[in-house]
């Protein structure tokens, strides 16, 4: 997740979230991270990939004051159906006893099979860099952060009023659904599918991310 200071959209502050990279404290909330992180970096453009994306948009619904612009990769607002949210949070916690039982990297390498990342070779894969995380870390993220644990935001999406960016990969059809409903949902909102990507659209196609992204902010702030 990146945040990117108002004063300076030239000047971007990689974040490691709860339970990855060198934040290896996994056990808080999202909501908890939301708060955390406007705390620490204030106002700004909130980026987030996939998970990074929900606490954006968390950080969007709980202090709009604070958010000047929200780039949301590969994201989602959460499960609106409490059954399935409940289905999910069991999965959760059955996936992070599965990493607890095999560690981070036979971990890395199962989830990097996923068909959600078919577009990923060794180079963009970055599993070096995955390598980073620990066992608990990931297993206490999803255990106090994951899908099942966080809650719907669908019915908020009508009052963030900032401009947004959501960007999905249009080979990665399961986001481009969720995408096609925030977007009639988000008032401030555009909507990007980029060709010949997935789900981890940034990394697929770095460049044209790249330019999608300086793109829109050139075009909704002065920079």
């Amino acid at each position: 997740m990146s945040t990117l200071p108002t004063d300076s959209v030239d000047e971007v502050r990689a974040v490691d979230l709860p339970g990855h990279g060198d934040n290896p404290h996994g056990n808080v909330s999202i909501c908890d991270m939301a708060d955390a992180l406007v705390a620490q970096y204030g106002t700004a453009v909130y980026v987030g990939y996939s998970f990074g994306a929900r606490v954006a948009l968390h950080i969007a619904t709980r202090h709009p004051e604070k958010v000047t612009g929200l780039v949301m990769v590969s994201g989602s607002p959460g499960i609106a159906d409490p059954n399935e949210r409940h289905a999910r949070a069991q999965a959760d916690d059955q996936l992070a006893d599965h990493i607890e039982s095999v560690a981070v990297p036979t971990f890395i390498d199962e989830w990097l099979a996923n068909p959600l990342f078919i577009g990923l070779n060794t180079a963009t894969a970055m599993r070096t860099d995955r390598l980073r995380n620990t066992t608990k870390g990931l297993a206490d993220s999803l255990r106090h952060a994951g899908t099942g644990r966080q809650e719907s935001l669908w019915d908020y999406l009508s009052s963030v009023y900032c401009p947004t960016l959501l960007v999905t990969g249009e080979q990665d059809a399961k986001f481009c659904d969720i995408a096609t409903k925030m977007s009639g949902l988000l008032p401030n909102c555009r909507w990007v599918s980029v060709a010949d990507a997935g789900h981890t659209v940034h990394l697929e196609q770095p460049t044209q991310f790249v330019h999608l992204l300086t793109s829109w902010l050139k075009s909704t702030y002065v920079v």
